[in-house]
């Protein structure tokens, strides 16, 4: 195990409550030997936690856990009342903003994707987006589908279906004033959003040119039917200078 994955099971520990606010972690070379690591690695993992905010070293005191276990902040529930004119993303400051499809594939779900809804196994399309503000990479964005949902093709389109175009394929979008979503027929009843602050995987940073572990926003969305079935997911990655915006109407 390498050092972002010894800090992303430190931190679950954290959130479930086994390393409590206040205490300390086992020492680097306790920590070294459960793990089977070179204490280097668990030097990194602790030092990839302490960015994060989780826990502080200390002079003398060793590694002190700063977090307590894992709270929800629920900003809302809310109906936009135009959701075709919702703008998914947006420079801050200004700049020219641009999106670039960069992998379609698809794979048999890891197992990691049954947290999402997504049975292990089962044949999803994953879709690669990468965001830039004046030609500079900002966002990762990552969409999982259903294989099933991904090969729909709306009323009165010819060729590949929209969400199995290519790389490098023309974009192809819906009539004037239609979401994406109703104009595939994919009946979306609620999207679950969570945002959190993660060691950035190895395809964001090489997308992001940073370094894999660097700490950044990773928002979570899981799109569902009415009957609860995922129709699809998005991980979008973003540097912590970023900002997570919300608009909440009503």
């Amino acid at each position: 195990m390498n050092s972002n994955g010894i800090a992303a099971d430190i931190r679950r520990g954290i959130a479930a409550g086994e390393y409590r606010y206040g205490a300390r972690l086992p020492s680097v070379r306790d920590m070294a030997e459960r793990y089977e690591v070179s204490q280097q690695t668990v030097a990194a993992a602790y030092a990839v936690l302490a960015a994060l905010g989780m826990v502080r070293t200390e002079r003398g005191s060793g590694t002190v856990v700063t977090a307590g276990r894992s709270a929800e902040a629920h900003l809302g529930t809310f109906t936009p009342p135009d959701l075709a004119a919702a703008v998914p993303w947006k420079p801050s400051e200004g700049g020219t903003a641009t999106e670039e499809t960069t992998l379609v594939r698809q794979l048999s779900a890891p197992k990691y994707m049954e947290a999402w809804g997504i049975a292990e196994g089962s044949q999803v399309v994953e879709r690669t987006r990468i965001r830039s503000v004046d030609g500079v990479p900002s966002q990762h964005k990552m969409t999982v589908l259903p294989y099933e949902i991904a090969s729909r093709v709306p009323e009165g389109h010819e060729g590949v279906p929209p969400m199995l175009a290519p790389v490098g394929a023309a974009p192809v979008r819906p009539p004037e004033g239609v979401r994406v979503a109703d104009w595939l027929g994919w009946n979306v009843d609620v999207t679950e959003a969570s945002i959190t602050a993660e060691p950035m995987d190895k395809a964001a940073s090489d997308a992001l040119g940073m370094t894999e572990g660097t700490p950044a926003f990773r928002i979570a969305n899981v799109t569902k039917d009415p009957e609860g079935a995922t129709l699809y997911v998005t991980v979008t990655t973003a540097p912590l200078h970023h900002r997570v915006t919300l608009n909440i109407v009503g």
